[in-house]
């Protein structure tokens, strides 16, 4: 796909871990067609970044991580997801758990937790609820007390790679205000059978019950400090990004393809040069937003997290519009199991539904835009 430089740019100390996101996707994307058609967890994928390093180079350095940067996680997040989308939504809530946890625990709970993450752990979040919405942060889930912390019971939503947490970061109501804990997967968990989603089916996004799961006053999180981005937050524009450039890639495959007794290509229409112009120029300007996000992140600028909220509207419209252009480009044959547009179209779909959704997100930012005053000239 055609590229052009960026102003933000991975320090030189981390170019290695781009090098290694580049390496792993590779053996991604050889298997992202038969894993999006069993729906099954790409378990050794994610097993295969673990064992690269890069999960622990993302921690703190206090922990024994590297505190690599946000401009390398979202190009690590596109690298991904450009290759395999579900790996890369897996990983994400994976590192954006783990590193929660990490950051917001008492010293002896965020070294345990660290250390858990050296040995090989799986982490999600469980935080999305019935009824919930995009309200994911604030919990409606009232909780028990109990000697030296609580009683949950009840369900969370939408928990991806659940299937091989070893622990989880959840959100409860208590006292009528939020509450996050790190949680270790016991037999008080258990896994209704799933309902299967229609794109990014290896997440295995799906349910997880709790009944009766205590929750140890001494892993209850303490605030972020004010100046923290959250990782997923931060990342998410690069997925919906990650997946427009393989649309991008896949309708170039397409359009240069020669058909018909004339041989011609499409490539050569009119038509196709113009709409792949702006969806090209869309998706340029949509990274852009998103690497400024990381930019921002990295300076530790409070911005940041309203830049992220654009940034995932933006994108996500994007990641649909690339790769609706690629199915209209592919024709019947893009609707075949065999072909990827199918699977990207789908797999586009996503982030848009993902919380915040882009109506949720559009309404914040219109309100933000009008809110401000005039500009002066």
């Amino acid at each position: 796909m055609l590229t052009r430089p960026s102003p933000v740019i991975v320090p030189d100390s981390e170019a290695r871990w781009i090098e290694t996101a580049e390496s792993l996707a590779e053996h991604f994307s050889a298997t992202v067609a038969a894993d999006d058609e069993s729906g099954e967890l790409p378990i050794e994928h994610l097993r295969a970044i673990s064992a690269s390093g890069l999960d622990v180079a993302f921690l703190p350095v206090e922990v024994g991580g590297q505190a690599l940067s946000y401009a390398t996680l979202a190009q690590v997040v596109r690298i991904f997801a450009a290759a395999h989308p579900a790996v890369a939504a897996v990983w994400l809530m994976h590192i954006g758990a783990a590193h929660g946890l990490v950051t917001m625990s008492a010293p002896a709970t965020a070294e345990y937790f660290a250390e858990r993450l050296r040995a090989g752990d799986r982490f999600a979040n469980a935080l999305s609820e019935p009824a919930g919405g995009n309200h994911f942060l604030a919990s409606q889930q009232d909780v028990d007390p109990v000697d030296d912390g609580w009683v949950l019971s009840g369900r969370k939503l939408f928990v991806s790679g659940v299937e091989a947490a070893d622990h989880l970061l959840l959100n409860v109501r208590i006292d009528g205000g939020p509450a996050f804990f790190g949680v270790d997967r016991d037999e008080t968990m258990s896994l209704p059978p799933i309902d299967q989603t229609i794109g990014m089916r290896a997440t295995r996004s799906r349910t997880i019950l709790f009944e009766g799961t205590v929750l140890d006053r001494a892993r209850l999180c303490g605030p972020p400090p004010v100046d923290y981005a959250n990782l997923i937050t931060v990342g998410f524009a690069s997925l919906s990004i990650g997946i427009a450039e393989s649309a991008i890639d896949a309708l170039t495959v397409s359009a240069n393809a020669k058909k018909g007794p004339a041989a011609e290509r499409l490539a050569d229409a009119s038509w196709v040069k113009s709409e792949t112009a702006m969806v090209w120029a869309e998706l340029r300007a949509a990274r852009l937003l998103a690497e400024q996000t990381a930019w921002l992140a990295d300076r530790r600028d409070p911005q940041a997290m309203l830049a992220a909220t654009e940034a995932k509207m933006l994108t996500n419209e994007v990641a649909k519009k690339a790769a609706a252009l690629a199915l209209k480009v592919g024709g019947g044959g893009a609707y075949l199991a065999r072909s990827p547009i199918q699977r990207i179209f789908r797999d586009a779909q996503a982030g848009a539904l993902m919380a915040y959704s882009v109506p949720f997100s559009q309404e914040l930012v219109g309100g933000w835009v009008l809110a401000a005053p005039p500009t002066q000239v």
